[in-house]
């Protein structure tokens, strides 16, 4: 572990010499993007998610042969290949997310890719996972014990749709919560952090050890990019990171045997997707970017909003809205124009959420109170996972 420590920081050194110094290279090659949330619209260079993918590929791969290379020149008969498979498998779906998120920052690819390959780049992983372990159980509350009379239920292949599903939704969940300086990055290092505690906590499993592999020179070459992309951004992550990030988090997952507790860390970005249904399935018009407005005036972000025609919802997107005012969260204003009756809603996602209860708020601080929100469901999540489970169940599960 001592050692591992020792690599990751020479990633984390590695990491924050080299982004600095690779700017200039995206710009001349045109990967780059206009920061909307400034005065100034100069060019920043994007898929900076690339630069920590690749130094934590590097430091990764030097670690199999610090850690594998004894067993070779040693005995190969004790060689433990079950193990090394798997870490095979994880690193190939990794950068087959890195490969892909560069591909759409350059190529900017359609919704359907983005779904589609993911779930084949689980594919790998969800094969050696058959191989090796195959568990497919889940543990039974104990209030349903008495009428299923089972402790456990056996899913079979239905725990793979879900682990596939997994996959793809930790890839796009990061990917739908962004749009300002650190908030991609900082979501990112904050759920990282948060399993790094979790599998300390079991740290004599071998499975939480295995995780903790992959998590350490994750998190080292992930806050260099962190602290250039904090406002004002001096890179942008792009895709590259928010896949790569979201296919790492779900592979140590899948592999150290937590897939259901990986869900209470990503509560934020469950929230945001479910509260983003509506007009991610165009049930509500949806504009290409929800970014917040800036307003240069005041150097403050504000919540953008979304104008439509009452006539032009079906049924599905009336019901959204009427759920919506339930909960006192309905359209900001009707009004009639031109003899047609329009609505005006916030873009739904919670950064624009946050705006609505806060009001106009600097890009800066209003990073740090979604980060803040993450860490207070991290707490949250390691409630559910200890006092809470174990009311409920009757003892500690994954």
């Amino acid at each position: 572990m001592l050692l591992h420590i020792l690599m990751s920081v020479v990633g984390f050194v590695g990491c924050y010499q080299l982004i600095p110094r690779c700017t200039e290279v995206f710009l001349q090659k045109n990967i780059s993007g206009q920061d909307l949330g400034k005065k100034e619209k100069k060019k920043i260079p994007e898929a900076g998610g690339v630069i920590s993918g690749c130094v934590f590929l590097m430091i990764t791969i030097l670690m199999i042969v610090i850690d594998y290379g004894p067993h070779i020149m040693a005995d190969r008969d004790t060689f433990p290949h079950a193990q090394f498979a798997q870490l095979l498998a994880a690193l190939l779906s990794i950068v087959f997310m890195l490969f892909l998120g560069f591909v759409d920052d350059v190529l900017d690819l359609r919704w359907r890719f983005k779904l589609l390959l993911p779930t084949m780049a689980s594919f790998p992983l969800l094969m050696v996972y058959y191989v090796s372990s195959n568990r497919t159980e889940v543990v039974v509350p104990l209030i349903l014990r008495p009428l299923l009379g089972l402790d456990t239920v056996n899913l079979g292949i239905l725990y793979y749709v879900y682990m596939g599903m997994l996959a793809v939704f930790c890839t796009n969940a990061i990917n739908i919560l962004a749009g300002i300086n650190g908030l991609e990055v900082g979501q990112s290092v904050v759920i990282a952090i948060s399993i790094m505690v979790f599998n300390f906590c079991h740290i004599s499993e071998d499975n939480h050890r295995f995780s903790l592999y992959f998590l350490s020179p994750y998190v080292a070459t992930t806050l260099p990019l962190l602290w250039y992309n904090w406002y004002p951004s001096q890179i942008f992550p792009g895709d590259t990171f928010c896949y790569f990030s979201g296919m790492t988090l779900a592979v140590v997952a899948i592999l150290g045997h937590f897939g259901k507790t990986l869900l209470l860390f990503f509560i934020p970005q469950v929230i945001n997707f479910v509260y983003s249904v509506p007009q991610l399935f165009r049930l509500i018009p949806c504009p290409r970017h929800r970014l917040p407005k800036y307003n240069e005036e005041t150097d403050l972000r504000e919540m953008s909003t979304v104008e439509f025609k009452a006539s032009d919802l079906k049924p599905l997107g009336k019901l959204c809205l009427y759920i919506f005012s339930w909960v006192g969260l309905g359209p900001l204003r009707r009004y009639s124009k031109d003899s047609e009756d329009y609505i005006e809603i916030n873009n739904l996602t919670i950064i624009n959420l946050t705006l609505r209860f806060c009001g106009p708020t600097h890009e800066k601080w209003l990073t740090v109170y979604i980060l803040l929100f993450q860490v207070a469901c991290s707490c949250l999540a390691f409630l559910i996972r200890y006092p809470l489970a174990k009311l409920f169940y009757g003892e500690i599960i994954a």
